[in-house]
């Protein structure tokens, strides 16, 4: 009996501590992003990108993550025009828009698709098309790998309660800045990033957050020509960028009463 008691009175702190919890504070969020670039070569500088449009082509996956890259490209549009509103970026809507028009369609598939097995962009195809796009540079982003966890923290087993969870995601993405002209890779990079949020309410880890994680971080060193860098949310522009994915929350439409609407009598005719 008393054993069963104190098991009570333990489950019976820990609800208390998990409510607690719950009204200060949904999760505790981190990440971290490693990441390895090459070095530029003299001859280019960042600030090029204000003379040169860039296109954005399409991210590339493996077949086990297609359809998952699709938000990369859009991702990465909206981080360079965070960093440096000043360089010259074709969105991916204004390139599929222009590629349709110019009947490239096929060409640019094709040449995505030998991509996938040579890693290599064809120099004929990609000077093709960036001249009917009007663009000298193209950033060909690549979605390695991703996963995601749970794991069960906090928990009583007489019960079965879980009062705390660790859901954390992996990622890993290649960056690509491409010369047309030359057929030359400028600038590339690899970024590998860990996030996690402990959580007692339901919400995930979402690509959406992991990869502004990752993608700002390569940009950071894109922009500051840096070669390795370790970045976490100390880092507050990188921060503002995950939090800024965040949509707001809106009330709840039931309990949004709708203004009274004050019907006019009809006039009678004169």
């Amino acid at each position: 009996m008393r054993q069963e008691i104190t098991r009570f009175s333990a489950g019976a702190v820990l609800l208390m501590m998990a409510i607690f919890v719950t009204g200060c504070a949904s999760s505790l969020y981190g990440w971290q992003v490693r990441t390895s670039s090459m070095p530029m070569p003299p001859s280019f500088q960042p600030a090029f990108l204000e003379q040169h449009t860039v296109a954005l082509f399409g991210a590339i996956a493996p077949p086990a993550l297609r359809g998952s890259e699709v938000a990369l490209s859009y991702a990465l549009n909206q981080i360079l025009q965070k960093v440096s509103p000043t360089w010259k970026v074709m969105s991916p809507q204004e390139l599929t828009k222009r590629i349709n028009r110019q009947g490239l369609a096929g060409e640019y598939t094709k040449m995505r698709a030998d991509f996938e097995i040579s890693h290599i962009l064809d120099g004929g195809m990609l000077r093709k098309i960036a001249s009917a796009l009007g663009v000298r540079y193209v950033f060909q982003p690549h979605l390695a790998a991703f996963s995601q966890t749970m794991t069960d923290r906090w928990k009583f087993p007489p019960i079965d309660l879980r009062m705390m969870q660790t859901r954390s995601s992996n990622m890993r993405i290649s960056l690509q800045l491409w010369d047309t002209e030359t057929g030359e890779i400028v600038w590339a990079s690899i970024g590998e990033t860990t996030m996690q949020n402990e959580a007692v309410s339901q919400d995930p880890v979402y690509f959406e957050d992991i990869s502004r994680a990752t993608l700002g971080s390569m940009v950071e060193d894109f922009k500051n020509r840096k070669t390795a860098s370790t970045y976490t949310p100390v880092n507050k522009f990188l921060n503002d960028l995950i939090e800024e994915s965040v949509p707001p929350e809106k009330p709840d439409q039931q309990s949004v009463k709708e203004p009274a609407k004050i019907i006019e009598p009809d006039k009678k005719a004169e």
